[in-house]
């Protein structure tokens, strides 16, 4: 139950005429009060001898019983109630009891015997109700209305209880703005899916992904097809943009413009800005080792790069600065903003559906520090210019590479928030990365079962070998990882990491090494992915030579393998640099 306060209006009768009206999409149905100050208020919906006048004139008497000059200019409070879409549908009657509460709650009728403002509940819809009151107690006084957004909040959560409604996690005033209801009216008119608030918001959120320059973001808006403008002072410095999308239009046959902060706290260009403040500045030096490596313009590249960013980004969240660490999350988004953009369709669904409940984990009251969040913001950058991906091959295995680490970026996330006690924020991590589960499986399933496969075909002496490595590198974890169906699979990865010339024995003690198993479904799994990402091994495997049936790979082989591994290096770690 979302209470929404707005405390700035100046004219009780306009109010009244737009709650009782047909409303701006003809979305109001059967206007009628459900409850007021004295329960006795005349009713100009049901009653057909009632005006909206003779409403207003009874609500402003304190206001008008005031001299002229003591009378407050902005005196009229009004706020909406609306149900959670999963609820039930309430009654008039429990309307009424919440109006009530409400306006005892936030100080604008306490009871008690306490003086009270005069106030009226309107229903015009299922899921909500308007409380109009004017700002002048019945003693002439104002009444004490501080912070009363916040206290009908925690007010709306008590009644979520008592009344068995789904119960939302408090809010911190960061959260993105909700559609109104006359949006949402206008989006089934037309047949949308979403409000054009939604799909503006979306289409910005990924313009803004990796970008490093307003010039490459405002370029993006427009590839994207927005609608763009943009405010600036007079001395010509850019100050601001709104964007609206070509078909939204309203009666008078014009583009409906969203400012970049009404879409989300974080999309107002001077926050944008912020995003890139630090990445021209202790620019990395390239490292020889990365020389050689595949470049950003391939898919599957972009995702190795972005698994290791993950991965290292995945420590800075756990242990880092709580600044730095917020920018790390912030950053997360961007990467799964880029990550549905680019990925093929049969995981596009649940990665955008990652990305949208995860905008709300990226921001909180912890300011970011922008600059040490670059790996991140560059496997983002990399990920869009690398362009779409396959759904198979090294594309499509290197894509369950990226989201596995993702997964786990994610889990650390919701940890972070939750210790911080970000009640919408964790939520939002956690939901995110449930999504990021099920896109696992559907990326993950061909390239592991290929790797099976590899594993099941290993002959008898080898698989007893790589057992034996298993046991004396995770004595904790290793009767748990023999009885799991991805055994065979790591099996496979521990063979081919032996034969391009690491040490299996340390790779799988690093990749468990300061980094959660708990939420794994397969441990198998998750190490598969961290060793073939930390020994620099093909994702995909299906190129691979097959090993012999009889005492292992041989020389041939173990150079064939070695070839196959892009960038390989001793004991060496992932395509962004070391990790532990």
């Amino acid at each position: 139950m979302i209470p929404s306060v707005n405390s700035s209006g100046s004219r009780t009768i306009g109010l009244l005429a737009y709650l009782y009206g047909p409303g701006k999409h003809e979305e109001h149905t059967d206007p009628h009060l459900v409850a007021s100050f004295d329960d006795m208020s005349p009713d100009p919906g049901r009653n057909p001898n009632v005006t909206l006048k003779d409403l207003q004139q009874l609500l402003d008497q304190p206001v008008m019983a005031l001299a002229e000059h003591a009378r407050p200019a902005k005196h009229v409070w009004h706020t909406s109630v609306r149900a959670d879409p999963r609820d039930r549908i309430l009654s008039d009657e429990e309307w009424a009891g919440i109006a009530r509460r409400i306006v005892a709650a936030t100080g604008i009728d306490p009871g008690g015997g306490e003086p009270g403002c005069r106030w009226a509940a309107v229903r015009h819809a299922d899921d909500h109700i308007h409380i109009v009151a004017t700002l002048v107690r019945e003693d002439g006084l104002r009444p004490d209305d501080f912070r009363s957004g916040a206290r009908a909040q925690a007010e709306a959560r008590l009644i979520e209880k008592e009344l068995e409604l789904h119960e939302v996690a408090p809010g911190d005033g960061t959260a993105a703005q909700r559609p109104t209801s006359a949006e949402r009216h206008k989006a089934e008119r037309q047949g949308r899916e979403r409000t054009a608030r939604e799909e503006l918001r979306e289409t910005v959120r990924r313009a803004v992904a990796g970008v490093r320059s307003e010039e490459e973001f405002f370029d993006r808006l427009a590839g994207a097809g927005l609608l763009i403008r943009k405010r600036t002072a007079p001395s010509g410095d850019l100050l601001g943009y709104k964007v609206a999308l070509p078909d939204d239009r309203n009666r008078d046959g014009e583009p409906v413009f969203y400012p970049g902060a009404r879409l989300a706290l974080d999309l107002s260009l001077p926050r944008i800005r912020e995003r890139w403040s630090g990445d021209a500045h202790d620019a990395p030096v390239p490292r020889p080792e990365d020389t050689d490596r595949p470049g950003p313009s391939t898919p599957a590249a972009a995702r190795r790069r972005t698994a290791s960013a993950a991965w290292q980004a995945m420590l800075v969240i756990e242990r880092g600065d709580d600044a730095v660490a917020a920018a790390h999350i912030a950053a997360a988004g961007e990467i799964l903003d880029a990550l549905a953009k680019t990925s093929a369709a049969h995981t596009r669904r649940e990665l955008r559906e990652a990305a949208t409940a995860f905008e709300r984990a990226s921001r909180s009251h912890v300011r970011a520090v922008r600059g040490h969040d670059r790996a991140l913001r560059q496997a983002a950058r990399d990920l869009v210019h690398g362009g779409p991906a396959l759904g198979r091959g090294e594309d499509g295995a290197s894509t369950a590479m990226a989201i596995d680490m993702l997964f786990f970026l994610i889990t650390a996330a919701a940890h972070w928030h939750a210790k911080k006690g970000h009640a919408q924020q964790a939520a939002a991590a956690a939901r995110a990365a449930e999504y990021l589960r099920s896109a696992y499986q559907e990326a993950a399933a061909h390239p592991l079962g290929v790797l099976y496969q590899r594993g099941r075909r290993l002959n008898r002496p080898l698989l007893q070998r790589q057992t034996v490595v298993l046991r004396e590198a995770l004595p904790g974890l290793a009767e748990q990882i023999l009885a799991e169906p991805g055994w065979y699979a790591l099996a496979a990865t521990i063979a081919d990491a032996e034969a391009a010339g690491h040490d299996p024995a340390a790779l799988l003690s690093d990749a468990v090494e300061r980094r959660e198993l708990d939420t794994a479904e397969s441990v198998s799994d998750v190490l598969v992915w961290r060793m073939r990402r930390m020994a620099d091994l093909p994702a995909d495997a299906s190129e691979l030579p097959a090993y012999g049936t009889t005492g292992g790979s041989s020389p041939k082989r173990r150079a064939a393998a070695r070839a196959s591994a892009p960038g390989r290096r001793r004991g060496g770690e992932g395509t962004v640099g070391k990790t532990r």
